[in-house]
C-alpha cells in the first residue's frame, strides 16, 4: 500500500478539477477575515461541498491554519484494524486535486505513545470522506500545513476523555502551534424544524466545551450528529487546555439547497477560541 493517501471522493463531494475545486473553495472562504484568529480547535461539517461548504468556510476564513492540523473524523465506512478504534495515518501523506500534503509523523508518534487507543490503520482512511473534505480548504489555505488524520470507531465518553487528555498533552508540548478539528455534520435525515431543535440541545453544550454532556445529550436526545465522539475529543482537549466556551459561528441545512425543508441533514460551524 502506498503511503500517500489517493482521493477518494473527488468528483462527488467536491470537484476533481483543480482549478474548479479551487475556484470553489476561495468562493467559500471568502471574503476573508480582516486578521484571522489563533484558535485551539473548530468544528465544521463535511457532506458534499455544495451543502455544507458554507458553513465549514465561515469557520475557515475566521482563524489561523498552523503547522500542524490534527483531523478528528468519524469512521463512516466500518474498516478498521486498530485495536483502539482510533484510526491514525501516521506517515506519508494524504492527496486531493490541490496536492499533497505531508502527514504529521511526529506528532502522531507522540500521540500514539501517550493513547493506547491510536495505532497506524490506513484500511480505516482508503474510503472515509470526512478528513478528506477538510483538506481542500486546509492545502488552500496553508499549504505547508501537515495532517494528523485520525477516524474514530466509538463514542464512549471515557475514550474521547482519554485520547482529549492524550491530545491536550502532546500539544501542549509540541514546539509548533496545532489546531485541533473535529468533522462533523448535525442531525441527518429529518425535518428542518426537529433538526434545529436537536442541534440546539447538542450545540448548548458545545459551547460550555462540555464534550460529555454533548455525548449524553445526543443519546438522550436521539441527535444524530454524525461526529460527536471527534467533537467531544477536541472540547475536552480544548478544556484542558484552557477553553471556557466555544462560538457557533454558522449553523444551516441542506434545505437552504435544494429547496426541501422536509428531510434536510444539518451543519454547524463551530469555534474553539
Amino acid at each position: 500500500m502506498s503511503d500517500v493517501r489517493a482521493p477518494a471522493v473527488a468528483g462527488t463531494f467536491y470537484p476533481a478539477s483543480p482549478t474548479e475545486l479551487k475556484s470553489l473553495v476561495e468562493r467559500l472562504t471568502g471574503p476573508a477575515a480582516p486578521s484571522r484568529r489563533v484558535v485551539r480547535g473548530a468544528i465544521v461539517p463535511h457532506a458534499g461541498l455544495i451543502y455544507s461548504g458554507a458553513c465549514a468556510g465561515v469557520v475557515f476564513r475566521e482563524i489561523v491554519i498552523p503547522a500542524v492540523v490534527v483531523v478528528l473524523a468519524p469512521n463512516h465506512t466500518g474498516r478498521m484494524g486498530a485495536p483502539g478504534g482510533a484510526s491514525a495515518w501516521m506517515r506519508g501523506g494524504f492527496r486531493t486535486p490541490l496536492g499533497s500534503s505531508p502527514v504529521a509523523e511526529s506528532f502522531l508518534e507522540a500521540l500514539a505513545k501517550r493513547c493506547r487507543l491510536v495505532a497506524h490503520d490506513p484500511d480505516a482512511h482508503l474510503r472515509e470522506h470526512a478528513v478528506e473534505v477538510e483538506l481542500v480548504f486546509i492545502q488552500l489555505l496553508a499549504p505547508e500545513a501537515a495532517l494528523a488524520p485520525i477516524v474514530l470507531a466509538w463514542d464512549e465518553w471515557s475514550y474521547c476523555r482519554e485520547l482529549g487528555a492524550a491530545l491536550a498533552e502532546t500539544v501542549r508540548t509540541w514546539p509548533e502551534p496545532v489546531l485541533l478539528l473535529a468533522s462533523s455534520d448535525m442531525t441527518h435525515y429529518e425535518s428542518a424544524a426537529s433538526c434545529a431543535r436537536k442541534d440546539k440541545l447538542a450545540l448548548q453544550a458545545v459551547e460550555r466545551v462540555d464534550g460529555e454532556t454533548l455525548l449524553a445529550v445526543c443519546q438522550r436526545h436521539e441527535v444524530t450528529m454524525c461526529g460527536r465522539a471527534p467533537a467531544a475529543t477536541v472540547l475536552e482537549a480544548a478544556r484542558l487546555l484552557g477553553a471556557v466556551a466555544a462560538e457557533v459561528r454558522d449553523y444551516r441545512h441542506s434545505g437552504w439547497v435544494t429547496g426541501d425543508d422536509s428531510s434536510v441533514v444539518a451543519y454547524a460551524g463551530v469555534i474553539v477560541p
